[in-house]
Parts: structure tokens; sequence; C-alpha cells
């Protein structure tokens, strides 16, 4: 067998493997995709895609079968939401960890774009950390490019490794363009779901600064002891950053002491984190500072 018949096979398995981990959604204002997230029928898709739902959504399985959903819980901020159905012993697709993806690394996307049911495209990871324009004037960040093509109705799919594991949830595609389909890290997706699980929402707090990600230069890393840090850019006049003394061109490496590599990671600890004052870590020319900050709570949306 000829590498490329060898190739084709693994992936003809990888999706018939996947296939039942993948729903499709529908209300009388739109449809898109999911994906299995737990056994007793949650599923993983995009905030958009259930926003005029009303709450309520039909699910159709890989099998034929329908089932009623419940929108349990949105994230307007990161376009993720989780619906309950009705269906047991639900195929579930694994979250890959941020490490696990990688520019250059083949994936598939599976969904049901424009009412094509379970359709499979096939591409590369192209970029990572990107940002679009979102809602109310607010940025998705952090988003993984692809050239596989995602279509209106391919969002909520999975972006799929050739391991079998979600690098992404599809959310978005630009209309002009070609080959240039976007997806929200798996690594934001595991705790936002497990909040929305847990709660229904994601309570954001925040430290009001303009921030970056940025890979160290390797004197810089050893000095740090960590590979990657946030830049502050900017912070806010009167915010719980510069109240605690956190000023431009900080490097937050750390949050109540957890290490912070990426914007993600900050808005994860600030979400998962229950303490009013917070410890936050910052490298400031050549030297180690920790700051007390008090995080205020963004309002609801």
């Amino acid at each position: 067998m000829n590498p490329l018949e060898l190739f084709s096979n693994e992936l003809e398995t990888l999706v018939t493997r996947a296939a039942p981990g993948v729903v499709a959604l529908e209300h009388r204002r739109g449809n898109g995709t999911g994906l299995g997230l737990t056994p007793d029928g949650f599923v993983l898709t995009n905030e958009h895609v259930v926003r005029q739902a009303n709450g309520r959504v039909r699910v159709r399985f890989s099998d034929g079968e329908w089932s009623e959903g419940e929108v349990v819980g949105r994230d307007p901020s990161t376009d993720l939401a989780v619906v309950k159905t009705g269906r047991s012993g639900l195929t579930t697709l694994p979250l890959a960890e941020a490490s696990a993806v990688q520019v250059g690394q083949v994936v598939i996307a599976l969904g049901h774009p424009f009412g094509f049911e379970r359709s499979v495209t096939f591409g590369v990871v192209s970029a990572l950390e990107r940002r679009l324009p979102g809602r109310d004037g607010a940025s998705l960040d952090g988003l993984i490019q692809t050239d596989a093509a995602i279509n209106p109705g391919n969002s909520g799919g999975p972006l799929l490794s050739v391991k079998g594991q979600v690098v992404g949830v599809n959310t978005a595609m630009l209309p002009f363009a070609q080959g240039i389909g976007f997806a929200v890290p798996s690594s934001t997706a595991s705790w936002v779901a497990a909040l929305l699980l847990r709660h229904g929402e994601v309570k954001r707090r925040f430290l009001g600064i303009s921030a970056r990600n940025e890979t160290f230069k390797p004197e810089l890393a050893s000095q740090v002891g960590q590979g990657r840090g946030v830049r502050v850019v900017e912070t806010g006049r009167s915010s719980p950053a510069a109240e605690a003394g956190v000023v431009a061109d900080d490097l937050v490496v750390g949050l109540g002491g957890s290490p912070v590599s990426t914007v993600d990671d900050l808005q994860r600890l600030l979400a998962l984190e229950s303490a009013w004052v917070v410890d936050l870590t910052v490298w400031r020319k050549g030297e180690r500072v920790t700051r007390q900050v008090r995080p205020l709570q963004r309002a609801a949306a």
C-alpha cells in the first residue's frame, strides 16, 4: 500500500470514528453543528448558533434520531454554548491540550454547512492567536486560523487533529475570503464549557488592561522560568490594575500562584479564582514583582 492510500484510509477511519460525536442543531431562526461533550447528553456548540433559539433547539444525531435540546449556558465573549439533549450514551470527542496544536498541523472540519449533512473538509492549521471583530464591538481573541473549508452551518462543529482530538470549535469564516476559517481553541472551550455546565454562564472579572501574548527570547525565558507571558500594553485609568501599580510594558507571568502564559490563561484564572484580592505576578526590569489586585466584576452582556 502506497503512503497516499494509507493516509487516505487513516482519514476515513478517523471520520467514521468521530462522526457519532457530531450533531446537527436547528431552530426556527437558524442551524449549526455541535459536538458531544459528555456521555449524558451535553453538547458544545457556538453561542451564535443558539442565540435566537429562545432556549430550545432540535438536535439530530448521526443515526438520524431527533431530540429536543435545552440551551443551558451561553458565553458570547468566546462564542460558546452548551445544550442539554435527551440522548444518553452520547459519543464524546476529546478536547486537546493547547500544546497539541501547532501551525502546519493537518486538521479536519466536520459539520452541516448549508444543510449538507455530515460534510468533511480537510486542511491545516494556518496560524494561531488570531483576532476577529465580535459582537457589540468586542472581539474574539486567540482563534485558530485554518484553510479547511468552514461555511455557514459548520459553526459549532469540531476541528479535529489526525489523532481524533478536538483542537478547536469551528466558529467563523470571512465572507469574501477563500481558505480562511477560524475556530475557538479547545483549551478555551474546555474551561468555558466547565463553567457553563456548572453555572450556566461565565462570570468574568477584569483587571482593566490591554494586553497581548508574547513569546520570550531564550535569555528572558531562562530568567523568568517560562517561555511565554502576557505583555501589558496599557492600563485603564482608575482600573484595578492601575490601582495595584501595574504599568504598561509589565509582563504578567502569574495570577494567584498559577503561571500565566497567554491572555486566555489570564481570563481563565480570573473566572475561576473566587478570592476578592489576588496576587498578580509581573516581570519588570529584570525582577519578579507581585502586586495585590482586586478584580472587578464585568457587567453582564
